[in-house]
């Protein structure tokens, strides 16, 4: 019986900064793998890397069948594929969990498994382009002209992605919305509360996560706690730095807060992460834009009260399990939140209500009802 291979573009898996995509790139795999039906396998391929990396993305993706390792790093790969050099190792079809693709003109219809299929995650780099840097716009933009041309089909991670890319992209009826989830080792430990008093946690603190660069609202959010309206409660700050240069100290600085009532506690693994989430008095996702937003549902699924923008992607997302705040206009965002974080806190019944409907919505996510679906995508190829 021959044997059909999905390979999976894994190289934001071994970033330095692996932030949303690539715990989405490993969670997906995991399921990919599990799920796999029979007779089909799943391999990966990275940049060049450290073997270091490899040894732990394998690792972390046990029943992975081959790792392909370009000769190329990271940015020498992504150069040749912007520019249409797009030579691959091993055969079957190819599964992209971003636009880091080798997209170019293939003949699926006389070969059947020659597919390529991308995730594009959001529309920043349309949307909001200042916020991230000017080579990086560029290139997703490029890169998604290049997916409209050549891909077969385009994973989304909500409706409001595929409107918004509606606008933007000709690609037809190409689009299929396929969800992230929380992390299957997102749980509670049972030395949970030896990793808190391990990392100092106050008894009552609010909750960021992510990776740190302009348009999650870091600096609206401590704008934010600076206002009368605040509660004053301590922020605890989950997350790497990535682009933009945000100074975090420097911000609740500038905005007159006392030492210590930011605190960042850099990158976590998951069990350190679940801990954090599940003692926070309201976890809070104030971003600027979102394609989907999984903290958002990472800390609903631990119980947590969650405060977010109304941006259309977390808003479809928490479908009512949140709070929602105006983000425009923007000039009185950090009060508006500031409000609606002291309404959650100085009220027990309302943030016991938000934890009960939040568990309940995280439950309608899972990475297995996501790689069943993508598999079935490939399948309809």
């Amino acid at each position: 019986m021959s044997t059909t291979t999905l390979r999976v573009i894994l190289d934001q898996a071994i970033s330095p900064v692996p932030g949303g995509i690539g715990r989405y790139a490993v969670e997906l795999t995991r399921e990919l793998i599990a799920c796999a039906p029979r007779g089909c396998d799943v391999a990966g391929i990275v940049p060049a890397s450290p073997p270091a990396e490899y040894d732990r993305l394998l690792e972390a993706l046990p029943g992975l069948t081959t790792l392909h390792k370009s000769a190329l790093d990271r940015r020498q790969l992504a150069a040749a594929w912007q520019h249409g050099f797009t030579r691959l190792p091993g055969t079957g079809m190819v599964h992209a969990p971003s636009l880091f693709a080798p997209l170019s003109r293939h003949d699926r219809v006389n070969n059947p498994g020659d597919q390529i299929v991308v995730t594009i995650h959001d529309t920043v780099p349309w949307s909001h382009p200042e916020t991230l840097t000017p080579r990086g716009a560029a290139w997703h933009r490029a890169m998604a002209k290049r997916a409209e041309r050549y891909a077969d089909a385009i994973v989304v991670p909500t409706h409001a992605v595929a409107e918004q890319l509606a606008a933007i992209l000709d690609l037809g009826e190409r689009v299929r919305v396929i969800g992230g989830a929380p992390s299957s080792d997102l749980v509670p430990g049972p030395d949970a509360s030896a990793r808190a008093a391990a990392l100092d946690l106050p008894d009552r603190y609010l909750v960021w996560v992510g990776t740190i660069e302009p348009r999650k609202g870091i600096a609206e959010l401590i704008t934010a706690l600076s206002l009368p309206a605040a509660p004053d409660l301590p922020l605890v700050i989950v997350g790497r730095p990535g682009w933009g240069g945000i100074d975090v100290e420097a911000l609740a600085r500038e905005a007159g807060l006392d030492e210590g009532r930011v605190r960042l506690l850099g990158g976590l693994d998951d069990a350190d992460l679940a801990a954090v989430l599940e003692r926070a008095t309201v976890a809070v996702v104030p971003s600027l834009a979102e394609g989907f937003g999984l903290p958002l549902l990472e800390a609903m699924s631990l119980g947590v009260p969650v405060v977010h923008s109304d941006d259309a992607a977390l808003v479809e997302v928490a479908d009512g399990a949140g709070l929602a705040v105006a983000l425009a206009p923007i000039d009185g965002y950090p009060q508006r939140l500031a409000e609606a974080l002291r309404g959650v806190v100085d009220d027990p019944a309302l943030a016991a209500e938000l934890a009960v409907r939040g568990r309940d919505r995280a439950r309608a996510y899972s990475w297995r009802d996501s790689a069943e679906k993508t598999w079935q995508l490939h399948a309809d190829l």
